[in-house]
């Protein structure tokens, strides 16, 4: 398969009125705002868009919105979660009908499968679909992880084209790596923004950068420097990224991803209950944070 997953891409957050409802005009904001700033694709309802909060309708709507506003500038990843294989299958077929470039598909919550189950799992979901698929390994908040030796035997699956490493162990991702570093058709990427640069340096093709809906500039810069053999630039980017990924820790996720964009003046609103928001003396440590980071006044 000819996709190929690379660069920063920003899993996009899903900003909300003040009654919870999705506000579309901020979001194709959101859009316009990333592409202008330099990231390489646009990745709706991840984590960070709160994927788990909204309906099939609300779905559809929103990867509809994402797609009609991106108009082909750069690829879009649309998220495909369900605890079920069919209820994965469900929801990509909206992506298939919206035209999103590719899925990115989380292990199942809740249940613990074995790596058998695992394999079955994203086999049966490949099967079900012409899209490229993003396998996606978020340990810390599933429970779950997709071993390096299952992720070597699906990306023998034509259209498994990458996995996303979100489990901060960089060990794990080398291993990734290492095992599929002889098919060309399979790629890495990091999701873990602290980690952007040494996944890149190991062979990774990019990054889905959480923190990139906040610094997309910032962000884009350790891949397009790293690429363009600037490797102090990117590594200078790298350094200047990580501590508002570790300011991340003072909420509950995505609350300082959503509250960044408040300080920088996008009205993203907050996150569906019972995530709250920062407490002020959380909010005035990531301001200064920002500050630092030159993205908001000090």
């Amino acid at each position: 398969m000819a996709f190929v997953p690379r660069g920063v891409i920003p899993p996009i957050i899903t900003p909300l009125t003040d009654d919870g409802e999705v506000n579309y005009k901020v979001m194709r904001q959101m859009v316009n705002h990333l592409i202008d700033q330099g990231v390489h694709g646009l990745f709706p309802l991840g984590t960070t868009g709160e994927f788990y909060a909204f309906d099939d309708d609300t779905y559809r709507k929103i990867l509809k919105t994402v797609v009609e506003e991106t108009a082909g500038r750069v690829p879009v990843y649309g998220g495909a979660n369900h605890i079920t294989t069919r209820g994965v299958i469900r929801l990509v077929k909206i992506c298939e009908e919206v035209g999103v470039d590719a899925v990115s598909v989380l292990t199942p919550m809740f249940v613990s499968q074995t790596q058998e189950e695992l394999y079955d799992y994203f086999a049966e979901i490949a099967a079900s679909t012409s899209l490229p698929i993003i396998l996606y390994n978020n340990k810390p908040k599933t429970n779950v992880t997709i071993e390096p030796a299952t992720v070597a035997k699906l990306a023998q699956i034509d259209n498994i084209v990458a996995v996303k490493d979100s489990t901060g162990d960089m060990t794990n991702t080398a291993e990734y790596i290492r095992l599929t570093r002889d098919n060309d058709n399979f790629h890495v990427l990091m999701g873990r923004d602290t980690l952007i640069y040494a996944a890149l340096c190991y062979g990774a093709s990019g990054a889905i950068a959480s923190c990139a809906n906040v610094a997309p500039r910032i962000a884009a810069d350790i891949y397009d420097k790293y690429m363009a053999g600037d490797l102090k630039g990117a590594l200078d980017a790298q350094f200047t990224l990580a501590p508002l990924r570790i300011a991340c820790n003072m909420g509950t996720f995505p609350a300082v991803i959503k509250e960044g964009l408040v300080q920088e003046g996008i009205p993203v609103g907050k996150c569906l209950s019972p995530i709250a928001e920062l407490k002020p003396e959380e909010k005035e440590k990531l301001h200064q944070v920002l500050a630092e980071m030159g993205l908001v006044e000090k």
